[in-house]
């Protein structure tokens, strides 16, 4: 007892400076990771994977062979609207839903197999099979969306998509117009004219439909981000847990505080407990998730087995990383925990933005980043029918080495410290006496 009255402590510099830098690169650092990443997606758009199909059979006119849907598609591509934002992928129709359905386009371009009788049939003054008279048929080009990819993404590929098909509809036009004569012209009905400056109907469809409770393509992150959540934090309970049963710390209940007899254990040991309460409590957890999301809220779902298991190994994951930083680094390693699953995490997780639509430095954090593998994985079983090249396969790759770096650094130096005789309580201090619960 020393006789200062406890409200003395707020005199101290330290208290201040500490706590002050602590919350203020916090703030500074939370708002980087999230407002930076996220402040103007369009302008940071860089090569965003759109697919670009041309059925186009072509047509005869006068002996000639008419293909426009070749002459569409390469205007497009060399069109200045997409500029280097989009990455035009020229396939096949098969090849183009195989790829919406594994997440790898945020959207396509088809040309129909009509599209040059159609166009050409509106120069013709007398009725044909695609021209009624009066009402001239107006071809179509379609723009696919394709949500699972994310919301965000398949907007922005939607409205490059669109920009570039009615650019290169009325380029197409103005190149009909020039070859007719101005007779030929005065021949047609007004409308075949009118249709004629801008040729192709620009429609718009879902490439990839997903369930009505899929979140429009976002269930699959805010689930991951639950894994990643639930892993952080049971790390942070399990470890001040420990501790307490280890007599290291007290718990305070209430308004009473309970301290433990100590027993002794290396860094290495404790971690060691640690971790194999992550482990058994993540079958808990992932099965409670799990329960939660489909069985309570209803969220579309399939491959349920797959899912539980992912759900487990990504808790676990996530908190025995978690626990090796806290291991590590003690206090401070709070921070970095928040820091690594939380703040650099949700921007870069490839969800709500784009990966192609974020800064440099944020697509490189994204390369290792849990949250952006373990939604990828997630993504895979609730979109696209657990395929290993949809994310999946990424995923549980990205999990065992996370696993893997966890424990190589985390046993690796615990073991240092505990060898080098950096015990948490020196040998030659007085242990705390065993006490029962007291007034706090």
């Amino acid at each position: 007892m020393t006789g200062i009255h406890p409200l003395r402590v707020l005199r101290a510099k330290p208290l201040w400076i500490t706590n002050g830098v602590i919350v203020g690169v916090l703030a500074l650092l939370f708002t980087v990771f999230y407002v930076g990443a996220n402040i103007d997606p369009a302008d940071h758009l860089h090569q965003l994977p759109v697919g670009l199909v041309n059925a186009d059979k072509g047509t005869t006119v006068g002996g000639r062979q008419v293909d426009l849907g070749a002459q569409i598609t390469e205007s497009i591509k060399k069109s200045t609207a997409g500029g280097d934002k989009i990455e035009w992928k020229v396939m096949d129709e098969q090849q183009v839903q195989k790829e919406l359905g594994t997440g790898r386009l945020f959207g396509a371009l088809l040309v129909p197999g009509d599209f040059s009788a159609s166009v050409t049939a509106l120069t013709t003054p007398t009725p044909t099979p695609t021209a009624t008279a009066g009402a001239p048929h107006r071809p179509q080009l379609t723009v696919l969306t394709n949500q699972s990819a994310g919301s965000l993404g398949s907007s922005l590929a939607r409205v490059a998509t669109t920009t570039a098909a009615q650019a290169a509809s009325r380029q197409v036009g103005k190149e009909l117009t020039a070859r007719i004569p101005q007779s030929e012209q005065d021949r047609l009905p007004a409308a075949a004219r009118l249709l004629l400056a801008d040729p192709a109907a620009v429609t718009v469809q879902d490439g990839h439909p997903l369930g009505t409770h899929s979140g429009m393509g976002l269930t699959a992150f805010y689930y991951a981000l639950v894994l990643v959540v639930c892993g952080m934090l049971s790390a942070n309970v399990i470890s001040g847990q420990v501790d307490h049963a280890l007599g290291y710390t007290h718990n305070d209940m209430g308004p009473r505080r309970v301290h433990r007899p100590l027993i002794r254990a290396g860094r290495a040991q404790t971690l060691a407990i640690a971790g194999t309460l992550m482990i058994a409590l993540s079958l808990v957890m992932g099965s409670l998730v799990l329960a939660g999301a489909v069985g309570i809220m209803g969220m579309d779902a399939s491959h349920l087995p797959l899912l539980w298991l992912y759900s487990v190994c990504a808790i676990a994951v996530c908190g025995i990383g978690a626990l090796t930083l806290l291991a590590v680094f003690g206090t401070p390693g709070m921070l970095l925990v928040t820091l690594v699953f939380i703040a650099m995490a949700v921007p870069t997780a490839g969800a709500t933005t784009p990966l192609q639509a974020l800064p440099g430095f944020y697509r490189f954090l994204a390369e290792f980043e849990p949250l952006r593998q373990i939604t990828g994985g997630v993504r895979s079983i609730l979109y696209y029918g657990a395929q290993g090249d949809a994310g999946l396969t990424r995923g549980w790759i990205m999990l065992a080495v996370g696993l893997t770096a966890a424990c190589l650094f985390g046993f690796g130096m615990t073991h240092l410290y505990d060898r080098k005789g950096l015990d948490r309580i020196p040998h030659d201090n007085p242990e705390p006496q065993p006490a029962t619960a007291i007034p706090a």
